[in-house]
């Protein structure tokens, strides 16, 4: 045993021990509710803690620059855009800030609460990590001895660790249970019912559920059809398929939307898998794809950035495109935030969208230069740009403003945080430079986020007992109060005032909280994906606002302790 508790106090070997203890126990699941790897590695970081092993300031600064950089840089374009456009349900992002703020405030006045404490219950009860690096980059700037700084950062790390469990769980239950009720809605019913508007049908809903492909194409005899052009037909289905070639005889034809359908034509039609079984009401039999009929199909993912496009439906932006364009060019899926967006006619695209097309190479390739950038292919990282991104960042963090007595900072984690978002907004602009996979950013995230509080709880270890015992049952309780209300508030003004349609309003709620469980746990309940419409906005402006609150919170609770 003692060979053991040896090997511990290296501080590398604590760090992978508490990332692969800690991961482990953050599978553990509880119906919708699962700990999380993250505050399952703080969780055994305090444990660990207790044996004395710290890591070096100069690791956890690194680690938390990486995930806060990676942060910014992926929610860049979407949080610019959703500033702009997106203030009905980005709104609720705020009533989060506004709420908690007033909360925080109420409970340092009659509880006394230090600023460690009381930024841990902010990190904790928001499910907000990223809460953590820039508070105790504030409370580091105090003027107070080193033995107190420590003190007071480790007490955020304990506040967290007892706030973050129910905190998730009241989140979770409230927008999956208690918010249904209050509604009085079936939450199913009501996404099911919403996504009809949206442009979807039963059909497309079981597809999606039995995993079958979205895309199908099939061959057809021309039946009914004979006698019109390919565009009258394509255009009675709203061009939700293309006739893209005819068999007559022996011969295969490109078709043209004025070619004229014969009546021993064999047509091969291409579209979404729903939309070429409705079409077939209007069609002969169905017959095997002819040889050579077939045509090689590609995807393509590309940026969105054309200007027209911003804010459109799906089934307008295909309206608005000449023929020549969307012609056999389909939006296979879409991506926001790393996150599947219904594909639906009634789907409003946003800036910065994930596209992925399919169709024709031809055509995909024309679609794609008109509607935005493409993504090249690579699974490599442009560390020119990662490293310029973030050493920009922590200079901006280092300058300060000084009104009066007051100096206003941002600090290195709210500078980077600046610089990811702008690095990431230049991206989309500039898709050569800058590439940072999405495998590779959720890994600098995942990795940079625990690796800092695996150092934030081992240093913490030892004050961590103390404060659980100083404060009882008190920080649970306010752990659910303060991710609660928020959330009730915010379900209040959603629905009576802004009028939000109750599914998305539920997913607009959980991106507030920055959850990714209680998105889950929403579209497991609802059924299909329409609740991400409002979590991708307010996740996005949320994962900005909450941690640049951190300090604030630190200066509130010096505030009003010094002036008790």
């Amino acid at each position: 045993m003692s060979g053991l508790v040896s090997i511990l106090t290296d501080p590398v070997v604590a760090l992978f021990v508490c990332l692969a203890a800690g991961y482990a126990l953050g599978l553990l699941r509880v119906g919708p509710i699962q700990l999380g790897g993250v505050c399952g590695t703080l969780f055994v970081a305090l444990l660990i803690g207790q044996l004395g092993v710290t890591i070096g300031d100069d690791l956890k600064n690194t680690a938390f620059a990486l995930f806060i950089f990676a942060l910014g840089f992926t929610a860049g374009p979407h949080f610019f855009t959703n500033l702009r456009s997106g203030w009905r349900y980005g709104i609720l992002s705020f009533v989060e800030v506004i709420s908690v703020l007033l909360l925080l405030f109420i409970a340092t006045y009659f509880l006394r609460f230090d600023a460690g404490t009381l930024a841990g219950l902010f990190a904790g009860s928001a499910t907000e990590s990223a809460v953590i690096g820039t508070a105790s980059e504030a409370v580091g700037r105090l003027d107070l001895p080193s033995g107190e700084v420590e003190r007071l950062q480790s007490n955020i790390a304990t506040a967290y660790s007892v706030t973050y469990l129910f905190g998730l769980v009241a989140i979770v239950i409230f927008t999956t249970q208690i918010a249904p009720l209050l509604l009085r809605i079936n939450l199913r019913d009501e996404a099911s019912a919403l996504a009809k508007t949206y442009g979807a049908d039963e059909d497309e809903e079981e597809d999606v559920a039995e995993g079958l492909p979205a895309m199908v194409g099939r061959a057809f005899r021309a039946g009914p059809v004979a006698g019109s052009t390919v565009q009258a037909f394509e255009a009675r289905r709203k061009y939700s398929v293309t006739i893209e070639r005819i068999k007559r005889g022996r011969e295969i034809i490109e078709t043209t939307p004025e070619t004229v359908v014969e009546s021993d034509d064999i047509l091969f039609v291409l579209g979404r898998r729903n939309a070429v079984i409705g079409a077939q009401e209007h069609l002969g039999a169905e017959v095997p794809v002819p040889v050579n009929t077939n045509l090689p199909l590609l995807t393509r993912d590309i940026v969105l950035t054309r200007k027209e496009a911003y804010g459109a439906r799906i089934s307008e932006l295909r309206k608005k495109t000449p023929t020549d364009l969307r012609r056999g060019v389909f939006i296979q899926r879409i991506r926001r935030l790393g996150r599947a967006v219904p594909t639906l006619p009634g789907t409003i695209l946003q800036h910065g969208d994930v596209l992925t097309l399919y169709g024709p190479e031809r055509a995909v390739t024309r679609a794609a230069t008109e509607l935005g950038h493409v993504l090249p292919p690579t699974d490599k990282t442009d560390f020119i740009y990662l490293g310029l991104g973030i050493a920009a960042g922590l200079w901006l963090g280092s300058l300060n403003l000084r009104l009066g007595s007051l100096e206003l900072t941002l600090g290195s984690g709210g500078g980077a945080l600046v610089a990811g978002l702008v690095f990431g907004w230049l991206h989309i602009y500039l898709p050569r430079f800058g590439a940072l996979p999405t495998a590779a950013a959720n890994f600098i995230k995942e990795f940079g986020l625990a690796a800092f509080i695996a150092a934030i709880g081992l240093s913490a270890g030892p004050d961590a007992i103390k404060l659980i015992q100083q404060y009882g049952l008190i920080l649970p309780v306010l752990g659910i109060l303060v991710s609660a209300l928020p959330a009730l508030a915010s379900l209040i003004i959603g629905k009576a005032l802004l009028k939000i349609e109750a599914p998305i309003l539920l997913g607009a709620i959980a991106g507030q909280h920055c959850s990714t469980p209680t998105i889950s746990a929403l579209v497991s309940n609802a059924g299909n994906s329409i609740p991400v419409i409002g979590y991708t906005v307010t996740y996005a402006i949320s994962n900005v606002l909450l941690p640049l609150m951190g300090p604030v919170v630190v200066s509130m609770a010096v505030a009003v302790t010094t002036h008790l």
